[in-house]
């Protein structure tokens, strides 16, 4: 009787353990403002062409921050030596942020400019902060909106060579960074020639904006700071600047019903925009670029033409 007892503790012990082993959260790793791919991942998969990584000082933080820049064909090229380029940002998604995390939109990018579907330029992958572009001084180094605009901006404008005015600079952004780019765009219209924010959650948005500022239980934002109040903010502006914005998302996308209402918002704002709906596509980044990603280069590339007029 004594052995049949044992023998049943040692089979529920096995049964049990691995359960309990499994059931132990993960702790996640701590938040870096520099976040390259990991050399055992370029290994296997190297980075697109024309790609590089790259980092500045940030003086309000005292520490490196991360970005990914895409550099067109020729820029090394003695003969273009004093030729300055235009410069899309491009917003990752997701939370917290990484510069490593929209760069396959540089295979786009460069296989557009190879093909002649639009004139070479710059693309940007910058690392949005601990709160993926928002400024949220709850988080040590939590101000990622004012990274972004006020020091990498100006530092890329430094260090590569743009046009470094306004009428050569664009910001696009997916999910997360699509909520980032329709807050900064209606905060700091004046600093971009065109604004594409693409499957942005516009639902929390909303969210926040009928809680006072809170997003969830854990999550409180800064009253008045999210896309609804900020769009009608902008709206109001008599003087303000001819932003031309393009909306982007795929039909079958999570935040495919919000961009409409989003857009029947800013309609009703009478804030002229343009809307890309793309047929078929989910929520992907990659995946709507590649069925209408040419449409948005595009759209960046003949606002650029117009600003500079």
């Amino acid at each position: 009787m004594g052995f049949t007892r044992i023998l049943l503790f040692l089979i529920v012990s096995m049964q049990i353990l691995p359960a309990q082993q499994g059931g132990k959260k993960k702790k996640p790793a701590p938040f870096s403002w520099v976040s390259p791919v990991p050399a055992s991942r370029l290994k296997q998969s190297p980075l697109p062409e024309g790609l590089k990584h790259s980092t500045f000082r940030s003086t309000s933080m005292g520490m490196d921050v991360g970005y990914y820049i895409y550099l067109p064909p020729g820029y090394d090229k003695a003969e273009n030596k004093d030729k300055h380029y235009s410069v899309v940002y491009f917003l990752h998604g997701g939370r917290p942020g990484s510069e490593s995390k929209s760069i396959r939109i540089a295979t786009f990018v460069n296989r557009a400019i190879k093909s002649g579907g639009i004139e070479p330029m710059i693309y940007v992958f910058p690392n949005g902060g601990p709160m993926s572009w928002y400024n949220y001084p709850k988080k040590e180094n939590g101000l990622g909106e004012d990274v972004f605009v006020k020091e990498l901006i100006p530092h890329i404008d430094k260090k590569w060579r743009t046009t470094g005015q306004a009428s050569g600079r664009a910001i696009e952004g997916f999910s997360q960074g699509g909520r980032g780019t329709t807050r900064i765009m209606f905060k700091y219209p004046a600093l971009f020639a065109s604004a594409a924010p693409g499957g942005s959650g516009y639902g929390p948005e909303k969210r926040i904006q009928e809680n006072g500022g809170k997003e969830s239980e854990h999550v409180q934002f800064a009253e008045g700071d999210n896309a609804w109040d900020l769009a009608e903010k902008f709206a109001e502006q008599k003087d303000r600047p001819a932003l031309p914005i393009m909306l982007w998302v795929g039909t079958k996308g999570f935040n495919y019903k919000f961009n409409l209402k989003f857009s029947k918002y800013l309609g009703e704002l009478k804030v002229p925009h343009e809307k890309l709906i793309i047929e078929g596509v989910d929520h992907s980044a990659v995946r709507n670029y590649e069925k209408r990603g040419l449409e948005l280069m595009q759209f960046h590339q003949k606002n650029f033409k117009t600003a500079s007029k």
